[in-house]
């Protein structure tokens, strides 16, 4: 990826990103690989080391912490209730509504197609299980699965 077409991103060293990435106001760490139609958008943390699979979606207000597995197709939501509209019918801006922090700790692995609510922490080393839906915290060393995702074992 031609580095002068990303707007406001921090890269660390040796960071490498695949075709049709879209980032802006992000900041990734050293190492890490970000593959291909993945969209990180603004005031997003990637920390060291971490692998982010295709088709993801990192918006706003998540932070992943170093040594980080994302598989293919998680997407994170940092709002509890989308609205398109306010209730006067105009259009809602950033004003309209406030992001929800998601926080995924070191050495944890989101499996490909789960979906990760807002306001959530990902406990170090915990394993999100493919197609999962976390709508609350993940203890640390705990493997969830199911929509909604619940504890069926720890590590």
């Amino acid at each position: 990826m031609d580095k002068k077409n990303i707007n406001n991103v921090k890269l660390g060293k040796d960071v490498k990103i695949f075709d049709f990435v879209n980032l802006y106001g992000c900041t990734i760490g050293d190492n890490t690989k970000v593959g291909t139609f993945v969209e990180i958008q603004k005031n997003a943390f990637i920390g060291k080391n971490c692998k982010i699979s295709s088709h993801t979606f990192i918006c706003e207000g998540v932070n992943i912490e170093d040594n980080v597995f994302i598989g293919h197709n998680v997407t994170f939501i940092n709002d509890r209730i989308p609205r398109a509209t306010n209730d006067d019918g105009g259009m809602q801006d950033e004003s309209d509504w406030k992001v929800e922090e998601t926080f995924v700790k070191k050495g944890a692995s989101i499996g490909s197609s789960a979906t990760i609510m807002c306001g959530v922490t990902i406990g170090e080393k915990a394993l999100v299980g493919a197609g999962s839906v976390v709508t609350e915290d993940v203890p640390p060393n705990a493997v969830v699965a199911g929509v909604p995702a619940k504890i069926i074992r720890s590590i």
